[in-house]
């Protein structure tokens, strides 16, 4: 008889050969290990074959390119600040989309003070060759002293959105 443990705190699984079966059929126990074998193989392997799936699926339904766009995040004083900066960059064709998030709190170090300020959040979805351009205009535009621009690269994401920030913002 063969039994299967699963232990409390794991996710392990322990296989118990009695040995009368070791001893009876050395061929059976070498058939369980390969099997045993094969089993933790394809456990391993799943993530990767599920990443390589997920990529060959992008590729085959749309051709993007991790990075090719970024979202980049801005914070203002206020709602007003907010909407001016928001439809400018958009005018300007320096994004496809900003939202507005509000009532957020910063809590940050200014001056060698600690600060809490309520602030509104911009989430600005653009092609990440217009970064400097778009950092240069909220530089110019914004209130303070130290505008917040910071952008993270798109690594993924539902192709016709990307598709769309690619043809409403020019290269």
């Amino acid at each position: 008889m063969i039994r299967y443990t699963r232990h409390e705190h794991t996710c392990h699984y322990l296989l118990t050969v009695p040995n009368a079966v070791m001893r009876s059929d050395p061929a059976a126990v070498g058939a369980l290990k390969l099997c045993c074998l094969s089993v933790l193989l394809a456990g391993l392997m799943l993530p990767v074959l599920q990443r390589l799936g997920l990529r060959a699926f992008s590729m085959a339904s749309d051709s993007y390119s991790s990075g090719t766009h970024s979202a980049a995040f801005v914070t203002c004083p206020n709602d007003t600040v907010a909407k001016e900066l928001a439809r400018g960059i958009v005018e300007k064709k320096l994004a496809a989309c900003v939202n507005i998030i509000p009532q957020i709190t910063s809590v940050y170090e200014w001056q060698g003070k600690i600060e809490e300020d309520s602030e509104v959040l911009l989430m600005i979805k653009t092609r990440s060759s217009k970064i400097p351009a778009l950092a240069e205009y909220v530089r110019s535009n914004h209130p303070y002293e130290v505008a917040e621009v910071i952008s993270l690269p798109i690594d993924q994401g539902n192709p016709p959105y990307l598709k769309w920030i690619g043809d409403t913002v020019p290269e």
